[in-house]
């Protein structure tokens, strides 16, 4: 009798080991697990990717205008009117000011001329060496607010952008 309950209890043991293989072989719901955990991580990557495209988009169009404003300015004559002519010009792509911004939050306060001598002081008055122009103030607002997802307000993504170009002054003699 011990030895019939034996083999009984080794059979039952023995099922319920074929059962485990068996399921441990069973495959089914296992694209599920994998796009589980690989899903999120490929969304991660897309969402940086298209964040990174967008910043390098503003940068390029804020250097690019920055250096239309800098080409106006070093082949004209420094007054203010000209500034506000090319702060217009690096904002709205024209020198009257009219239509909207070439990005959107980009305000003429964001824009600095700066007209240095050769000694590299800042110069108001005579004819300067360089003549700078740089987007200052400006930042990059991000699709994805991280901050506003962990509900976290001091946590942002938003990163300056501040592109600054520099050439000489073309003229030589003030303009009277």
């Amino acid at each position: 009798m011990l030895s019939r309950i034996r083999k009984v209890r080794t059979q039952r043991r023995l099922r319920r080991l074929f059962r485990l293989r068996a399921l441990a072989k069973n495959e089914r719901g296992i694209q599920l697990a994998e796009l589980a955990i690989v899903l999120p991580v490929m969304l991660i990557l897309f969402a940086a990717t298209a964040e990174f495209g967008r910043y390098f988009y503003e940068y390029t169009t804020l250097a690019k205008a920055a250096r239309v404003g800098t080409r106006y300015l070093v082949t004209a004559k420094v007054s203010s009117y000209e500034k506000s002519q090319a702060k217009n010009l690096v904002v709205y792509g024209n020198a009257a000011g009219t239509g909207s911004p070439l990005i959107e939050g980009l305000t003429t306060d964001n824009v600095i001329i700066t007209a240095k001598d050769s000694q590299g002081a800042e110069q108001t008055a005579g004819v300067p060496e360089t003549i700078t122009v740089q987007i200052s103030g400006f930042k990059h607002q991000t699709l994805f607010d991280l901050g506003g997802l962990m509900n976290n307000n001091t946590f942002s993504l938003n990163v300056d952008v501040k592109p600054s170009v520099t050439m000489r002054y073309l003229l030589t003699t003030p303009l009277v």
